[in-house]
């Protein structure tokens, strides 16, 4: 009996080694225990900068940085907040945010960096990734790749033929139409939360992403309502490296990186590290925050850049407004204040304003009518709470940035509540 409890006690002690054995990865680099801290919201401002050595990711080259020119000042912000002023700092400093960069007309005027970030730190993107493939999407178009937005997923995407994702439209999929039966939770007690068994099987388990979405059921009409579900996106990703046949991040390197002069590299999240790895479609982009503002610099001057048309006529103005009465932004919208285009938010009230955003803080926006990108990565854990008075500050910092005159006074607008 005495050999038999030893020969069990072994067997227990062998089986916890081999866990904590995968676990911990001492002979890799990525291993589950340091994705776990990725549930620790007091190091989100520190994982976020440093994504690409948690989880295996792939390069993005800057073949042909062509640096904006820089006439940098200090930006002196209050806005208006809960019935009083508050200065930018406060709302930085609340926020976690590490970067800040705005332009002026083509020009950085300003760069702030904070919680031991800097110019060339890489942060990560999250769900401003989804804005960067639906515009790999629109550039598909001006080449004659995609005919057509009413088109079938599958038809690009044939991993995803038969499924109920492979029978949605591309413009149900960019408008978070989709119908699929999926819930997009981001908290730890969240009764049911699908993203996260997603991403958990995806980077820890390592398993086939296109095969796990292509899963997926519908349980309604496309077409209907609003649901954002992050998978949508990934079939997106799906369809533009089925049109172009590279993975996303070559793809991302010769139609945005190269074309636009990004400044400096970047790296795109793959689920395993190998040639086996795919990249994730619904976030995971890695840049620097003036590369960050360069992509909204695209969208202000209409999809154009350097005389060439990259965008397809009336793109930008489609993808920034609501393409249905479901989509539009107010008191009563389902992620109320906002609205949502084709994979871009735009704030209540907007005049020609809009917005790529991330879970956790990340935005770039963009005020077209006067000339300005401001680009913010943060690592918040209180973001969607904030997203009121996020709206405000980006307000009060175009405002400052770009201040209109009021006709025959002279007075500067305040910014908007």
């Amino acid at each position: 009996m005495k050999k038999l409890l030893l020969a069990g006690i072994g067997l227990v002690a062998i089986g916890a080694g081999v866990m904590a054995g995968w676990y911990y990865r001492p002979w890799s680099p990525y291993s589950p225990a340091r994705i776990a801290e990725l549930d620790n919201e007091d190091r989100y401002f520190e994982l976020f900068q440093e994504m690409d050595e948690v989880l295996p990711s792939r390069p993005i080259a800057a073949a042909n940085p062509e640096p904006f020119a820089r006439d940098l000042r200090p930006l002196i912000v209050n806005y208006d907040w809960q019935g009083g002023q508050k200065p930018l700092e406060a709302y930085l400093d609340e926020a976690h945010v590490m970067g800040l960069s705005v332009l002026k007309d083509g020009v950085v005027i300003h760069q702030t960096f904070r919680l031991g970030a800097d110019e060339n730190t890489r942060m990560t993107s999250w769900s401003v990734a989804k804005s960067f493939v639906a515009t790999l999407i629109a550039e598909a178009m001006t080449e004659g790749k995609i005919g057509s937005l009413d088109d079938l997923a599958q038809t690009y995407a044939p991993q995803y033929q038969g499924t109920d994702y492979g029978n949605t439209s591309l413009r149900h999929l960019l408008m978070m139409s989709a119908g699929m039966d999926f819930i997009e939770d981001y908290t730890d007690d969240a009764p049911r939360s699908d993203i996260r068994p997603l991403f958990f099987n995806a980077f820890i388990m390592g398993k086939n992403v296109d095969e796990m979405i292509g899963a997926i059921k519908r349980n309604r009409e496309p077409g209907q309502d609003l649901h954002y579900t992050s998978p949508n996106s990934h079939v997106l990703a799906a369809v533009v490296r089925g049109v172009y046949g590279k993975s996303l991040p070559d793809i991302v390197e010769d139609k945005l990186w190269a074309p636009l002069g990004m400044e400096s590299d970047a790296t795109w999240l793959t689920n395993r590290n190998d040639d086996q790895g795919l990249a994730i479609g619904y976030c995971c982009l890695q840049a620097t925050s003036a590369d960050f503002a360069r992509f909204g610099q695209l969208y202000l001057q209409d999809g154009v850049w350097n005389g060439q048309r990259l965008l397809p006529e009336g793109w930008v103005d489609q993808a920034t407004r609501a393409n249905a009465p479901f989509q539009a932004a107010g008191p009563d919208a389902v992620y109320a204040p906002r609205g949502y285009g084709l994979h871009f938010w735009f704030p209540p009230e907007a005049d020609q304003e809009f917005s790529a955003e991330g879970v956790f803080g990340q935005y770039i926006w963009v005020d077209q009518r006067r000339g300005v990108v401001i680009a913010i990565n943060a690592g918040d854990p209180d973001y969607w709470n904030r997203k009121d008075e996020t709206i405000a500050v980006m307000r009060a910092i175009v405002s400052a940035v770009a201040p209109e005159q009021v006709e025959d006074e002279g007075d500067i607008e305040s910014p908007a509540p």
